[in-house]
């Protein structure tokens, strides 16, 4: 089962990923983190796992509150990523203030885990698997999930969206790299995968193949 909730002032989508037991996998978790708590409570479910797509803190900056609250869950990033989680203010702009504004301790968790290429969390019949795609940051990474419920998905963060791709404009954003990710890693994939973005609503490899602008030429 996968459930999701779109949060907070950027409508980040939070994706909570569970398999046979009442065991779940959080993918993102926005500035929002009770919204995510009940979320887990009215699931009746217990968090193993809490993954980062990318470090941008409306990805990042509900992680510290959620995992006080499940500190024996880890908390996996890509490396290249991990200077979000250590400083979460260093974006500028009028998310930054938002944040400021939400008065959340972001002290960095305890128990973080580096994600690479190829890497694997598994558990309570959920396998997922690492996609390093960078380009909307050094340290963007898609997650191929498989359960029994749901067979194959993919969650894109914000690398591809339905009709769009993310934005590459942000200090370590870059397009050349953002589209060289989705060549070799995202479109080889079957048409009918079923993606699960950072916002806005889920489409198929496919359906982007065949309509999305940004994919035109590769």
């Amino acid at each position: 089962m996968i459930i999701g909730r779109s949060l907070w002032v950027a409508g980040t989508n939070t994706w909570i990923v569970t398999g046979d037991t009442s065991e779940c996998v959080i993918i993102d978790c926005p500035p929002d983190p009770q919204a995510i708590l009940d979320l887990i409570t009215a699931h009746h479910l217990i968090p193993k796992a809490i993954i980062a797509t990318h470090g941008h803190l409306d990805h990042t900056g509900g992680i510290p509150s959620v995992s006080q609250h499940h500190p024996d869950a880890p908390v996996y990033r890509h490396p290249d990523d991990a200077h979000y989680l250590h400083n979460p203010m260093e974006m500028s702009g009028m998310l930054r203030e938002a944040l400021a504004a939400t008065g959340l301790d972001l002290t960095e968790p305890e128990l973080i885990v580096d994600l690479n290429e190829g890497d694997k969390v598994e558990g309570s019949g959920i396998q997922i698997t690492v996609l390093h795609t960078p380009g909307h940051t050094p340290g963007s990474i898609c997650l191929l999930s498989t359960t029994q419920s749901d067979g194959h998905v993919l969650f894109t963060g914000d690398h591809l969206f339905k009709g769009s791709i993310g934005r590459t404009d942000l200090p370590g954003g870059s397009m050349e790299r953002l589209l060289e990710s989705m060549k070799e890693k995202i479109l080889p994939l079957a048409d009918d995968l079923r993606v699960f973005p950072g916002h806005g609503g889920t489409t198929t490899i496919g359906a982007e193949r065949a309509s999305n602008p940004f994919l035109a030429n590769l």
